[in-house]
């Protein structure tokens, strides 16, 4: 059996490193280093690396023997811009995300709808006060984006009477949805939707999908989510949406620039909830899971779970 070796480069080193010594993957030699000199002295023997894309792209010129990288996280972007090698293979851990993105969406959709940061102030001030709200049955969802996520949001979404549509490149048919619809026919679609969810990944085809001239489809009032990638949207449309009240709601896990700088609009608009792009945490475990079925399947030569296709960039 030949002999292999992983480097791991993540902000976990630590946990990856007695998650995969615990499990048998035969031939596997692991590499978790803390210093700089410990990752150059192994990146010539490294065959296979294990990190956050963002960790992983400074070293993977200089990882000469490489032919496999697990990303930890599902959006891969940051590997797949112009100059950055494909000359090996990269998996990445979507469909584990479905049940915590769906967790989120919900929390916030529910305190959105039953005002319970209003009722939080209240509260405070001890006034009681009943504010009107609206049922989520009966309403339409629509979600850009059908894979594992987006099928499990609608899901979800459906146990709470919710009509769900959905909008892919293919327009293919998706299990928990109504009915779908290709990207082109999106402007067609999102007057229909009350709750508007992207979950897109960044390819040249989706970002700033939507811009001022898509905002102006969208029905009155709506609760937009972004929990995909902030290129999708163009920000200043986006505020000038909510501040028009064309967008009535905005809950926003992911944004063009992050971390989200400190004179952005956003933070203050009251309207607007700003989370730090961690609606779905790649949990060792589980990352370590996808891991070590994709190490049998590589020294076994068989397909791999998750495999990115570097031309459609996801």
């Amino acid at each position: 059996m030949s002999a292999h070796t992983l480097l791991l480069l993540s902000q976990d080193n630590e946990q990856y490193h007695a998650l995969l010594k615990q499990a048998y993957l035969p031939g596997l030699t692991i590499v978790a280093p803390t210093l700089q000199g410990e990752i150059q002295a192994a990146l010539p023997i490294a065959d296979i690396l294990l990190g956050e894309p963002a960790r992983l792209k400074p070293w993977l010129k200089e990882a000469r023997a490489l032919k496999w990288a697990q990303s930890t996280y599902a959006g891969v972007d940051t590997l797949l811009t112009p100059g950055c090698r494909h000359d090996y293979r990269l998996t990445n851990v979507r469909d584990i995300f479905g049940p915590l993105i769906s967790e989120y969406i919900f929390a916030h959709l529910l305190s959105v709808t039953r005002h319970l940061r209003h009722y939080r102030e209240q509260q405070r001030h001890h006034n009681w006060q009943p504010i009107p709200y609206q049922s989520l049955q009966g309403k339409t969802m629509l979600i850009v984006g059908t894979g594992s996520i987006g099928q499990h949001i609608a899901n979800t979404a459906r146990q709470f009477g919710i009509t769900v549509l959905g909008v892919s490149r293919s327009g293919r048919e998706a299990p928990g949805f109504e009915r779908t619809y290709q990207v082109q026919a999106l402007n067609k679609v999102l007057p229909k939707a009350d709750i508007l969810v992207s979950v897109l990944p960044s390819t040249p085809e989706t970002r700033n999908l939507f811009d001022g001239e898509r905002l102006n489809h969208i029905k009155p009032g709506v609760i937009f989510f972004n929990i995909g990638r902030g290129d999708a949207v163009d920000e200043a449309a986006l505020i000038q949406a909510l501040r028009n009240g064309r967008i009535g709601a905005a809950i926003l896990d992911v944004f063009a620039t992050e971390p989200l700088p400190a004179d952005s609009l956003l933070w203050d608009m009251p309207n607007v909830i700003v989370t730090p792009h961690n609606a779905g945490y790649s949990f060792p475990d589980q990352v370590v899971g996808r891991f070590c079925r994709n190490y049998l399947k590589f020294i076994e030569g068989k397909p791999m779970e998750g495999l990115v296709n570097f031309d459609l960039g996801y």
